[in-house]
């Protein structure tokens, strides 16, 4: 396997939904938990030391029931959103809230990469995916959650 390959492997691995060592990574958010959607403050005020523009490629947002569903799907997207990185000592505390809101709602915890704009790098990160039962909506044109015709 190649470093290019290796990098792919490791960075599509799929969460159990329980924390293992060594696996922090930045979240990948693009819906309600984004700065400025009503989940942001409540869940994320505090425990996050960064958060900077990114993409998801080989993703297609779709519509849901209040909230965003992102399904991987390669050669389109991008997706929208922000790659927030925890704030020290908030990681697992980070982790569990944000497994709490998403898994229960239909997403499923993935590693994917994500592309940050400010630089153009490669990050690898948590991003909640539709789980295979989750009810879609049609896509969102532009996969941006906050640029949809009833935002």
């Amino acid at each position: 396997m190649n470093e290019n390959e290796n990098e792919n492997a490791n960075a599509n691995e799929n969460a159990s939904g329980a924390h293992r060592p060594g696996t922090e990574r930045p979240f990948f958010v693009y819906g309600t938990l984004r700065p400025g959607g009503r989940h942001h403050d409540r869940l994320l005020r505090g425990r996050t030391a960064a958060e900077e523009e990114a993409v998801l490629p080989d993703a297609v947002l779709h519509d849901g029931p209040g909230y965003p569903y992102a399904v991987a799907a390669p050669g389109a997207g991008p997706v929208t959103g922000t790659l927030l990185t925890a704030a020290p000592g908030a990681y697992t505390a980070l982790l569990d809230a944000l497994d709490l809101l998403e898994i229960p709602a239909g997403y499923e915890r993935t590693a994917h990469a994500t592309v940050r704009l400010r630089d153009g790098a490669r990050v690898s990160a948590w991003v909640y995916l539709a789980a295979p039962d989750a009810e879609l909506g049609p896509p969102i044109p532009g996969g941006d959650w906050f640029g949809r015709a009833d935002a």
